[in-house]
């Protein structure tokens, strides 16, 4: 659970990120942002901030903003009723992200899963992404990444968004965060 006074000033620290990639977002859009702690305490090494532009039943736009390190953990995105998983494209637009996806295990990964957590870190074929560069994932793909030192900012282009459906290794992760008060 996050206090108020640590959402607002992580949501603070997300804005700079935002801003720093040299991205414009409007006032209304920075009260926006979420915070996404995965129900752990422990936003700076797991968690993400969030803008959500545009999530209708075709398709969806998000800014991730990732502070230095920060990880977000393996999940997928699984099929619902009739609707096939969420396929999602990641273009990184500032900083270095570490993506892990199924496949041969990167020799020496750049990225570390968070201590104490190593067993719910499966995947390990590594795609670096540096601002430009961009990966599209398929369907209940298994994946997780992680920022390099500076932190990260990566444009999210995908199907519709049904975070609340996500499927997380770790069964700990709490998708929806809890602010105090």
């Amino acid at each position: 659970m996050l206090s108020k006074e640590e959402f607002a000033r992580r949501q603070k620290q997300a804005i700079e990120l935002i801003e720093n990639a040299g991205l414009l977002i409007t006032d209304k859009e920075k009260t926006e942002i979420e915070i996404a702690d995965m129900g752990l305490s422990d936003f700076e090494n797991i968690g993400l901030g969030i803008l959500v532009y545009v999530n209708t039943q075709r398709a969806c736009a998000k800014e991730l903003a990732m502070l230095p390190r920060q990880t977000c953990p393996e999940h997928r995105h699984p099929t619902v009723c009739a609707n096939l998983g969420k396929e999602e494209t990641f273009r990184c637009r500032w900083g270095t992200v570490y993506l892990y996806v199924p496949g041969e295990k990167t020799a020496a990964p750049k990225a570390a899963s968070p201590a104490g957590r190593e067993s719910t870190f499966t995947v390990w074929h590594e795609i670096v992404l540096h601002p430009g560069e961009q990966y599209t994932l398929e369907p209940d793909t298994l994946h997780w990444f992680q920022a390099g030192d500076e932190g990260a900012v990566v444009s999210e282009f995908s199907t519709a968004s049904t975070d609340e459906n996500d499927i997380f290794t770790d069964q700990e992760i709490q998708r929806s965060t809890k602010v105090e008060g």
